[in-house]
């Protein structure tokens, strides 16, 4: 895990996608902890019993994926019973804080696609795969694979977002679709971008698609 500072940051995009506007300022009131990687096969394997990633071959080092925002639940019900913390999936105002790792630009190292594949396994350099977390640069605050690799699903309803500063947001009350962040090993470089966001059904499950866990 890693300690992330409270701090403030504008939140989404007038570059990118409808869904991103309108930029807007989120305080993050208090510091937390985010996963490192993304959880991998090997410790879902460990609170799970199972494996259901298609890309299994990788000694348990890759990212878990075909997992539901459901699925997700179960793991952290049963991670939370050990009794080492509580984890849940970050928000997705923490989600996008963390990725920016303190940036503006497109991507945590700036603007250029051409530095990409340093940071992300994504449609030009994965060879249609997942790959082993953290084998490429890790952003400034040290969480490696925010941009691609598999999509990291987050605990908020998928929803417009409103004007003006917000603390701590939370998302949409309610919805149809959860949040997904990141990108995956299959797509282009503008997906990967910190801003650029999604949002699949809760029982939705793929082999591009994990997450990564908080802990309060």
């Amino acid at each position: 895990m890693v300690k992330i500072p409270a701090g403030s940051f504008m939140m989404g995009s007038d570059n990118g996608d409808s869904d991103e506007k309108p930029v807007h300022r989120v305080n993050i009131s208090k510091s937390f902890y985010m996963g490192k990687y993304e959880v991998k096969q090997a410790q879902w394997k460990a609170v799970m019993g199972n494996n259901p990633s298609r890309f299994s071959d990788c000694g348990g080092d890759c990212p878990v994926e075909q997992v539901s925002w459901e699925d997700v639940q179960d793991f952290l019900k049963l991670l939370n019973r050990k009794g080492e913390g509580t984890y849940r999936l970050p928000t997705e105002a923490e989600w996008e804080y963390a990725a920016r790792a303190g940036s503006t630009t497109k991507y945590s190292y700036g603007n250029g696609e051409s530095s990409l594949e340093t940071y992300a396994w994504y449609g030009a350099n994965s060879g249609n795969k997942t790959h082993p977390v953290g084998q490429k640069e890790a952003n400034d605050f040290g969480l490696y694979d925010m941009s691609g690799n598999v999509w990291e699903w987050c605990q908020d309803w998928y929803g417009s977002y409103s004007g003006g500063t917000v603390t701590n947001p939370t998302g949409a009350t309610s919805g149809y679709l959860r949040v997904r962040r990141g990108g995956s090993w299959n797509l282009d470089a503008a997906v990967l971008r910190s801003a650029d966001r999604d949002g699949y059904a809760p029982w939705y499950h793929s082999y591009d698609l994990g997450f990564r866990v908080v802990r309060n």
